[in-house]
């Protein structure tokens, strides 16, 4: 394999294919099968499972919203993008004339698409183990620079409801139970939409925690992971 990741391709059509954008099979009257939509389609599920199944497996105590977000910023266009760029699919994809001199070699969307796909031809040509260390190796090497962001659910809601809304998020605690020495906190965080670039009229999700800040850490999380961003 050229592109800087050490597998082999028993099948060499498999990785031909997944470096094949649209727009070079169609300059070449090739057929829409014959470039790597099929595969990116097939290396999307594959992605998610098994980042997924890491997440589950590395951080036992994350709640649902909290894994989701994770993997949303693992697997987003600009993580692939970037992961793209490092194995060095930019300087291997082949695209049309216009394409190419449109910098299509640098659009994030053409770059994820193509990561995806190739972890699809891994699949098929190497089975779940090799493409499970392709992602290892390649996405979940980077999870320790996502972390850090994506555990501060509250600054996160905040800068995201300014810039979409104009307004910060409204905690709210609802509920405590449990001994004095061990309570559990439930706590209400409410985003009262007006206008901005989304239409909403009233966003709200709730959580809980061992005390106040987790509690509304974890509401945070819960409405970042239902939130139409």
């Amino acid at each position: 394999m050229a592109i800087g990741y050490d597998y082999n391709f028993r099948d060499t059509l498999l990785r031909e294919r997944a470096l094949t954008h649209s727009s070079f099979a169609n300059e070449k009257g090739l057929g829409k099968l014959t470039c790597n939509e099929r595969l990116e389609f097939l290396g999307d599920s594959i992605l998610g499972f098994i980042t997924a199944e890491y997440i589950f497996k590395a951080y036992p105590k994350k709640p649902e919203g909290e894994m989701t977000k994770l993997r949303a910023e693992l697997v987003c266009e600009a993580s692939l993008s970037d992961a793209a760029k490092r194995i060095g699919l930019d300087g291997e994809i082949k695209l049309g004339k216009g394409e190419a001199a449109n910098g299509g070699n640098s659009r994030p969307s053409i770059l994820a698409d193509a990561f995806e796909a190739m972890l699809a031809a891994i699949y098929l040509d190497g089975g779940y183990g090799a493409a499970k260390s392709f992602v290892e190796t390649v996405i979940l090497g980077e999870i320790s620079s996502v972390v850090p962001a994506a555990s501060d659910n509250k600054s996160r809601l905040q800068e995201l409801t300014q810039r979409l809304y104009g307004i910060a998020p409204v905690y709210k605690l609802i509920g405590e139970s449990g001994p004095d020495h061990d309570k559990l906190f439930t706590v209400e965080v409410i985003v009262n939409v007006t206008g901005g670039t989304k239409t909403h009229s009233a966003i709200d999700a709730k959580g809980t925690g061992r005390t106040k800040k987790e509690a509304e850490q974890s509401a945070a999380g819960a409405i970042l992971a239902s939130i139409d961003l």
